[in-house]
């Protein structure tokens, strides 16, 4: 159906750009959920009393759910139906954050976070096939973009709100969950009222995909650079989220959880600006350019924290976002279009992987080194780290690229 449409019901449908919209606003309150958590791991780690280490190992958790959702859930909504898979992942989505509301220790901590990654693993692979399917011809560029976008603002808005309400309230580690709960309410209505585009669902146990991971091997000096670019990006966005908090607190002096939550936030809308406003751009020139950024991103993370800067701060989250942007999007449509077609899924899900991986395992090395030396020298040692990866993926997208 085209996206020109209007908010119209058609045996109970909401279709055209109405329908665009709803799976849009899917996507985003699924992603969310994932960054609610970000301005309040300040608070469980004071009231649970638990490490910077554990502090990592609950945010990296979230990948867990991630790779499940790949290896056992990867095409399933082919099979059963977009609407059906789309509500499971927004059920799943509110059995993490009752978790979260709930929590009275670190074991409740990890299984809400497995939740919602598994959640969100499930419903974004959805919500993009479902987007190509809704949106007129075969602009399936615009159905990647607009899906991204909103996984980014949905990331944003999920720390804001959380750091508002927690300033604000005397129920910091409830009340962001209750208004979150409401929106995946709102959400899932609107999802039964979507256009279902698979013309034949079958039933769950009928056909079970099973999901392949490989590159072949000529590809393999092609694939390093836009997988590396996308472990540097996601590492980017990990480390905002699971770590400004404590930075704010320990080397700026800053304990506003509100201040937490708009400083990822900024991150994550300039991830979603670049994203769209880079849309028209080669993928090959928007990828090195942001292997180009990363250093300069990271060594301005480093100087926030040794100058106790919120200006810097500032100025290194909007740096990051566009490295993180940039090499998201690039690296994506890098690995869409040097896959073969037969093969398009395999290549995907190993460049998934790795972006998965530069979500979680950085973070745990910055939070390992931070127990026993102290964040800032954790932050260099991320900083050296994603640098180092940078110029490797530089030189692989100059030498090998097309």
């Amino acid at each position: 159906m085209p996206i020109t449409g209007t908010w119209q019901v058609r045996t109970a449908e909401l279709t055209g750009t109405a329908a665009v919209a709803a799976v849009a606003m899917m996507v985003g309150v699924l992603f969310a959920g994932s960054t609610v958590v970000t301005p309040l791991y300040v608070v469980y780690k004071q009231t649970m009393g638990f490490s910077q280490i554990m502090l990592t190992l609950i945010y990296a958790a979230y990948v867990c759910g991630n790779l499940a959702a790949l290896f056992v859930f990867g095409g399933l909504s082919d099979r059963v139906g977009r609407r059906r898979v789309a509500l499971a992942a927004l059920a799943v989505a509110l059995l993490s954050a009752v978790l979260f509301m709930l929590a009275d220790g670190v074991a409740w901590l990890f299984a809400a976070r497995i939740l919602s990654g598994l959640g969100i693993g499930i419903g974004v692979g959805t919500g993009t096939a479902w987007l190509a399917e809704l949106i007129a011809g075969d602009d399936k560029g615009t159905a990647s973009t607009i899906a991204t976008a909103s996984n980014f603002v949905g990331l944003g808005l999920g720390a804001l709100e959380a750091g508002l309400v927690a300033d604000g309230t005397p129920w910091p580690l409830e009340l962001p969950f209750v208004i979150y709960l409401a929106a995946l309410l709102a959400t899932a209505l609107l999802v039964v009222l979507t256009q279902e585009t698979v013309a034949r669902p079958k039933g769950v146990l009928t056909a079970w995909p099973r999901p392949r991971l490989s590159v072949p091997r000529a590809l393999r000096t092609r694939f390093v650079a836009p997988a590396v670019t996308g472990f540097g990006a996601m590492a980017l966005v990990g480390f905002f989220a699971a770590l400004t908090p404590s930075i704010l607190v320990a080397d700026l002096n800053e304990t506003s959880h509100a201040v937490a939550g708009l400083v990822f936030c900024e991150l994550a809308f300039v991830v979603a600006a670049s994203i769209v406003l880079t849309r028209a751009m080669p993928s090959r020139t928007v990828m090195l350019w942001a292997l180009a950024l990363m250093a300069p991103s990271v060594a301005a993370l480093v100087a926030a924290q040794v100058l106790a800067s919120m200006p810097v701060m500032i100025a290194a989250a909007f740096v990051c976002g566009v490295a993180a942007g940039l090499g998201y999007r690039g690296s994506l449509q890098e690995i869409n279009e040097l896959a073969p077609a037969d093969r398009r899924a395999e290549v995907t899900s190993a460049y998934f992987v790795c972006c998965f991986t530069g979500n979680a395992v950085p973070v745990i090395g910055v939070g390992v080194i931070a127990t026993f030396a102290g964040l800032t020298l954790a932050s260099a040692a991320f900083a050296a780290t994603i640098a180092l990866f940078a110029v490797a993926a530089l030189v692989f997208g100059l030498k090998y690229g097309r």
